[in-house]
């Protein structure tokens, strides 16, 4: 049987991990070095051990120094004091053993948390950068930010809107999902308001700016995702919350060694064997670990206080489009008018829009094929930017569209079927054959499979509230809420206005978990306590904003994200206490005179061992 072949995702996380054991694998060797020549007990041996003590341990004094005199309380102080005492005794061995083992839980915790978030700056690359600006001798191009109110402005299609504004001559579909989130294109005509940051995809329009670019819609998500960043609190340290309290501890028993005995060298003793190696290395191993588990799972956790955060969320805020729903629209309906039948109206409009680049044509030529129906060849196939296509399939007039294209094509007065009125938020293409109405094509944004079942594993898990929040109608968010079962919704919100439901949920003691896919959703995800995109391809603006990302858009792999995060936390607290435990029993030895310094470095790092030996079971599966 052939080995099956990696998927990218796994193939990069074997790499990021090959990466990270290479410096390990390095740390490791010079350290069984330095062992080697403690051994030997030459001359030499104590002056590297010194070298090495100034060279490495000297940044790690002076940078725990800043951060107390800042009011910093971390786990970095009792190794400082370590390797600082372990110099003015002149105890270099034992002063170095601490060092390297402090920098190498550091860079082990750096390679866990980095997280090089390019969220502004993508979304400031994808901003339109040229305008075509009308003028008296005609159209120029000009810098967006140039653009002004009462501006005239053309834009073309497969451009970007560069400024808010109002139609003033044209019609076009608009690919309005990157703003708002609605899937389905709005249908733009003179008299209607577009958005700075929208796609026309059909024909060309030209607008009337209504206020700057620096002011328009688009603008404003930058400025809500940069001020989102800026503004979120980084998550503290599981070693330095411990620190608060193992760190008092340890100076009351060196205090208490030095009054018994007067004996600095039991003093120095006591911070080695009290360095807080457990807690630098238990929570970056475990969360390594959880991360690679994760990441197998097609979950990318992009640091390890997002695996804190997100194993300690009570509230989970949901998009709709592209994150409960498809993220495109689907036909849902069908309804002939006498004496048309479905099959055949489905095939005639297939015909007709078979090479239209419209979304909806995509849908209807999807649902024909996936009903085994065939098509005929269409001629004279005449695409109408932003309302339909008309042509003739085996001599028949055939128009497929929206109320104004259809109007202009048939006899008389167009009777909207009942179906049409029956569904609430629904998008309706009308057809007519001969000039007279055939049917009506129903379509949907519907729920993606195993939605249902995602929130009542998030409610077995203890989530209390679960809420969709979306820039869509609210008529088809009120739809989908209640076909899918949340607690709460609302529609109609820009992008800013869901980063302050976000805000005021958190200043209420929540802490929320927000789900999305879009740069509509990009301030969102990054106000939020835990920012969770479920990114198509794995990539966009959704994805650098947040801190995970899901490679698959599966609903059940947000309540398996939780559940991984908080078997990965609870194994790093139980390293963490095992390794403190044990560093505490060695503590009260090492201040009753029996461990020398250099037994007790020795000793710290079999403690290290232990602790992350059992810090790699959360990388098990």
């Amino acid at each position: 049987m052939p080995t099956p072949k990696p998927s990218p995702a796994t193939t990069a996380t074997e790499l990021r991990l090959r990466k990270l054991l290479r410096p390990a694998a390095a740390f490791g060797f010079l350290l069984a070095g330095l062992f080697a020549l403690l051994l030997a007990g030459t001359r030499p041996a104590h002056l590297i051990w010194t070298a090495g003590l100034y060279l490495v341990g000297f940044p790690i004094v002076l940078r725990t120094a800043w951060g107390v005199l800042r009011g910093r309380l971390a786990a970095d102080l009792v190794a400082a004091l370590a390797i600082g005492t372990a110099a003015l005794l002149a105890e270099p061995a034992a002063g170095l053993v601490v060092a390297l083992m402090q920098s190498g839980g550091e860079l082990l915790e750096s390679m866990a948390a980095r997280r090089a978030s390019r969220a502004v700056r993508d979304l400031e690359a994808q901003a339109p950068r040229i305008a075509h600006r009308l003028g008296d001798t005609g159209s120029e191009d000009v810098p967006a930010g140039a653009l002004g109110p009462g501006d005239r402005v053309v834009v073309r299609p497969g451009e970007m809107i560069p400024c808010d504004g109002v139609v003033e001559s044209g019609e076009a579909a608009v690919d309005v999902s990157r703003v708002t989130g609605e899937p389905l294109p709005l249908h733009a005509q003179p008299g209607t308001a577009v958005m700075s940051g929208s796609l026309v995809v059909d024909g060309p329009l030209t607008l009337r700016t209504l206020r700057t670019a620096h002011e328009s819609l688009y603008e404003q998500i930058v400025t809500a995702v940069r001020t989102a960043q800026a503004s979120k609190a980084p998550f503290q340290r599981m070693a330095d919350r411990a620190a608060v309290w193992f760190t008092p501890l340890t100076l009351l028993v060196c205090g208490a060694a030095w009054i018994v005995s007067s004996e600095p060298e039991r003093v120095l003793a006591v911070l080695v064997v009290a360095t807080p190696c457990p807690l630098i290395l238990a929570a970056p191993v475990a969360f390594v670990g959880g991360m690679s588990r994760a990441a197998r799972r097609g979950v990318v956790l992009r640091h390890g206080g997002a695996i804190e955060a997100l194993a300690t969320v009570d509230t989970v805020l949901f998009d709709k489009t592209g994150t409960v729903t498809a993220g495109e629209p689907t036909v849902t309906r069908v309804c002939p008018e006498p004496p048309w039948k479905e099959p055949e109206l489905l095939e005639l409009a297939a015909s007709v829009e078979e090479g239209a680049g419209h979304p909806l044509a995509r849908s209807i030529v999807s649902e024909a094929s996936s009903r085994g129906l065939g098509w005929r060849q269409a001629a004279g196939v005449r695409e109408s930017p932003g309302r339909g296509v008309t042509g003739s399939v085996d001599g028949k007039d055939v128009a497929v569209g929206s109320r104004s294209l259809v109007n202009e094509t048939a006899l008389g007065a167009i009777v909207d079927p009942a179906c049409v009125g029956e569904h609430e938020g629904d998008l309706h293409a009308f057809i007519t054959v001969d000039r007279l109405l055939a049917g009506v094509i129903g379509f949907r944004d519907i729920p993606r499979p195993g939605i249902h079942a995602a929130l009542n594993e998030l409610r077995a898990l203890g989530i209390t509230r679960l809420a969709l929040v979306s820039g869509d109608h609210l008529p088809t968010v009120r739809s989908v809420a209640a076909a899918t079962g949340f607690d709460d919704m609302a529609g109609d919100l820009l992008p800013q206005e869901k980063a302050a439901r976000v805000n005021a949920l958190r200043r209420q003691g929540r802490r929320v978990l927000m789900v999305g896919d879009g740069i509509n959703d990009a301030p969102a995800l990054s106000a939020a306590t835990v920012g969770l995109a479920m990114a198509r391809n794995a990539g966009g603006i959704a994805a650098e904003a947040a801190d995970v990302v899901l490679l698959h858009p599966e609903p059940r792999r947000i309540p398996e994200s939780i559940r991984l995060a908080r078997t990965t936390v609870r194994i790093a607290r139980q390293s963490v206490l095992i390794g403190l435990s044990l560093s505490g029993v060695a503590m009260l030895i090492a201040a009753a005179g029996y461990i020398p310094p250099i037994t007790g470095a020795l000793l710290q790092e079999a403690i290290d061992l232990a602790v992350i030996l059992n810090a790699l079971r959360a990388a098990a599966d």
